[in-house]
């Protein structure tokens, strides 16, 4: 049986449904948690593609990118405005406020498809989708790059999700109740992926390579950028689902597969290295400001 097999039906009720009875005090990921401890791992942003990726596969999310933000004009901008108060919803002292303050971003997004159906980004349907992203993150790139995660442990991740995504007070309609489901469902949505205008425009590097400097001329950048392109051509694009691939048009083969998979294990083969450097070095800043106030430090914690 599918997980949410009404996605297609729910998602275009475009209403949004928030909650806001709850105890707000008790309502708080910790340093104990893991996704305290690997969210915020600078590794994790090897990721940021399929991420932001991901998320732009399903045409409702993608248009509501496309009509309400400055992604085509401001892209590296509009990353930095929204990394940021996520983040804080996890690692903050007041996430519930943080939380609040993500969701309520998002009260007047909303639109229409191409089909002529509407989309609201507080649908739960739609709302889930964009979380469950994060969630795939802090998954897929921990189990690449930092070390291998138990079975165990992606369920107690899953569990701790559910807590994060009950800190934006939209309804958990559309939320699997445990991390099997969480699995069938994230498979269902891959299925889902579409070449969203949006996703075309943020994938374009990666078919065409870095654009240069203006100072520099063409011929030099070719062959200045050529081990840039690669690294991102295997890395970035060895992270991303196949059916990602597959919908931006990205090269993919068993011989950049080996390669991908070589960098993976030589990234968790050197785990214990970094977890010898600063803790501002391991951490982006608002997980490092998180560690800092609670006093404790991560780096002897959960590894495995």
């Amino acid at each position: 049986m599918s997980v949410n097999p009404t996605f297609d039906t729910g998602v275009r009720e475009a209403e949004a449904d928030v909650v806001d009875d709850v105890d707000s005090l008790q309502l708080r990921l910790g340093a104990d948690s893991l996704v305290w401890k690997f969210y915020g791992d600078v590794r994790g942003l090897l990721g940021f593609q399929r991420l932001a990726g991901t998320e732009n596969c399903i045409e409702q999310l993608a248009q509501g990118v496309e009509d309400h933000s400055v992604i085509f004009s401001d892209f590296l901008g509009r990353a930095r405005r929204t990394g940021p108060p996520v983040m804080r919803t996890v690692y903050s002292d007041d996430p519930y406020r943080w939380g609040r303050t993500v969701r309520d971003f998002h009260r007047d997004i909303k639109g229409t498809i191409s089909d002529g159906s509407r989309y609201h980004a507080l649908n739960p349907d739609l709302y889930y989708w964009a979380h469950a992203t994060f969630v795939d993150q802090v998954l897929t790139m921990t189990d690449l790059f930092i070390r291998r995660l138990s079975y165990e442990e992606k369920v107690q991740i899953f569990d701790e999700s559910r807590v994060w995504y009950e800190l934006y007070g939209v309804s958990a309609r559309s939320q699997p109740q445990t991390y099997d489901e969480f699995v069938e469902y994230w498979a269902s949505m891959l299925e889902r992926f579409v070449p969203t205008r949006t996703i075309m425009y943020a994938t374009g590097y990666l078919r065409q390579g870095v654009p240069g400097p203006r100072w520099m001329p063409a011929p030099l950048w070719r062959i200045a950028s050529a081990p840039i392109n690669a690294f991102l051509r295997t890395v970035v694009v060895g992270t991303l689902p196949q059916q990602m691939r597959d919908v931006c048009n990205l090269e993919w083969d068993h011989r950049r597969q080996r390669r991908f998979d070589r960098f993976a294990a030589g990234m968790r083969a050197l785990n214990p290295v970094f977890n010898r450097l600063p803790l501002k070095w391991l951490y982006v800043p608002w997980a490092y400001e998180g560690w800092q106030r609670t006093g404790v430090d991560p780096r002897p914690l959960h590894n495995g």
